[in-house]
């Protein structure tokens, strides 16, 4: 998996969550949040803390978390 500069995990924020430094933002209500339907303008809007490159982020962790899953269906 790569090294994210902008994510974070810490048992002691978000009960060791990803998030983006410095926030307790965490990936996964990112993700939720465009998953939504929300757009990223409307997703900067809600958290001003955000910026382009954190919500980018988020979204290249995910896909190198996925990447390296397992998955069964059945």
């Amino acid at each position: 998996m790569t090294t994210f500069e902008r994510i974070t995990r810490d048992a002691a924020i978000m009960g060791g969550k990803p998030v983006i430094r410095g926030t307790r933002i965490t990936v996964e209500h990112i993700l939720r949040k465009l998953g939504e339907g929300l757009t990223v303008e409307q997703v900067l809007a809600e958290q001003p803390r955000l910026t382009l490159e954190d919500i980018h982020a988020a979204e290249r962790f995910a896909a190198d978390y996925l990447a390296n899953e397992e998955i069964a269906f059945g």
